[in-house]
């Protein structure tokens, strides 16, 4: 019997969804294929509501009033949700036609130290993620507010939180550490990593892909507006370069990435910075946005460059702290078998790409530069010691499977 998942990946006033269809197999839910996509804008602003099919062809495009400035304001949102979230669950109900919706997967970014896989969601679940909420404190009430949102409007839905800190469980207890006192660890502050849902679907194909990076030494560069890199050792993590927060790491698009925690002290002192002024500048100020102090989109920078010195040293940064943390997560695996570039900067920016691999030519990478251009499957040479490789991730098809896996009792 064929039913249907819905994968949503929320963010602070978005929500990304993908709709599939799939064969009842058991675990993974067999065959499955997405028939729609798309986005909830604006939600706490002026929603906008747009889907189109796996050939990109329109399907709906909805606005709504702005929500009421107190919904819009509440401590989790739900009531901001309520709304826009009823009309894309009507929606897809309405397009599904005879054929039954099984469930809804979220991406949760935080799943503190306890959940470690993908877990059914009750009221007992809510609570305990909320709980996290200090740990992420932009992020987690941004995965919540649909999950609540869909418990009021369709009770009877399953639910299934998939974790973005999940697949970093694995790495050694010593990556894992903060050099604090003990209490602080204690109270599971530590590091996790993020980006795992991409990480754990690039691990899922190399196999068929790449068997010997699969079973080797890879590091999964995922650069997008957030960015950061995991190392894989036989397809687990080992280490990864965000670490209590997505702050940590990579240059990110308004991210500060690493950084000196002195600097927070001298906001704190120096500049009298609160905690919210301090978290609006590391979040959404910083970043290529903050050194270019012109855009956080890496297009927009590469054309600014040509005459914007500001613009060239934003990218400079960037490719240092790539190159110089690749280095580092090399030095972990020691040594290095394959690099996979992905998300939205890794799969389509050849120049980011190129720039790269020639800075880490010393650890045997060479380029084909034609491959590059034409952003094929595999970017380097026969003769290079390192495979280099361009695999589009995957995040919602990630989430299907831990549903169908989910609510088959896997």
């Amino acid at each position: 019997m064929a039913t249907a998942v819905l994968a949503l990946n929320a963010g602070s006033s978005s929500v990304k969804f993908a709709l599939f269809h799939q064969d009842d197999a058991g675990q993974g839910g067999g065959t499955a294929r997405r028939i729609a996509s798309g986005e909830l804008e604006g939600i706490t602003t002026h929603p906008h509501f747009r889907a189109v099919d796996a050939d990109g062809h329109v399907l709906v495009e909805r606005t709504w009033p702005a929500p009421d400035p107190a919904a819009a304001d509440s401590a989790d949102g739900t009531d901001a949700h309520h709304g826009p979230v009823g009309s894309l669950i009507d929606w897809v109900t309405s397009h599904l036609g005879d054929v039954p919706l099984a469930g809804v997967g979220h991406r949760v970014v935080h799943g503190g130290p306890d959940f470690i896989q993908p877990v059914r969601i009750t009221p007992d679940i809510v609570t305990r993620l909320e709980a996290l909420t200090p740990f992420a404190p932009l992020h987690q009430p941004a995965s919540l507010g649909p999950i609540r949102a869909l418990a009021t409007l369709r009770p009877d839905l399953a639910q299934v939180a998939c974790f973005d800190t999940a697949f970093h469980h694995t790495m050694p207890a010593v990556a894992t550490r903060l050099a604090l006192p003990r209490a602080y660890g204690q109270r599971g502050v530590r590091r996790y990593g993020f980006h795992g849902l991409s990480y754990e679907y690039i691990a899922s194909c190399l196999p068929d892909l790449a068997p010997r990076l699969a079973a080797g030494r890879t590091v999964v560069a995922h650069l997008g507006n957030g960015a950061s890199l995991c190392a894989l050792h036989g397809g687990r993590s080992v280490e990864t370069t965000m670490g209590f927060s997505v702050l940590d790491g990579l240059v990110m698009g308004t991210r500060c990435g690493q950084i000196d925690p002195g600097v927070i002290l001298y906001m704190l002192r120096a500049e009298g910075l609160d905690a919210a002024g301090i978290e609006d500048v590391l979040y959404r100020h910083s970043g290529l946005l903050g050194v270019s102090d012109a855009s956080s989109d890496m297009r927009d920078l590469q054309e600014r460059a040509r005459g914007d010195a500001q613009a060239r040293e934003a990218l400079d940064l960037f490719a240092y702290r790539l190159v110089q943390q690749v280095g580092a997560m090399a030095a972990v695996l020691d040594g290095l078998d394959g690099l996979v570039f992905t998300a939205g900067i890794g799969e389509h920016d050849a120049a980011v790409r190129a720039t790269a691999c020639a800075r880490l030519s010393w650890l045997g990478i060479r380029l084909d530069e034609s491959a590059n251009a034409a952003h094929a499957a595999v970017i380097s040479t026969p003769d290079s010691a390192v495979e280099v490789r361009v695999i589009p991730t995957d995040e919602e098809s990630m989430i299907r499977r831990h549903v169908a896996d989910c609510l088959a009792g896997g």
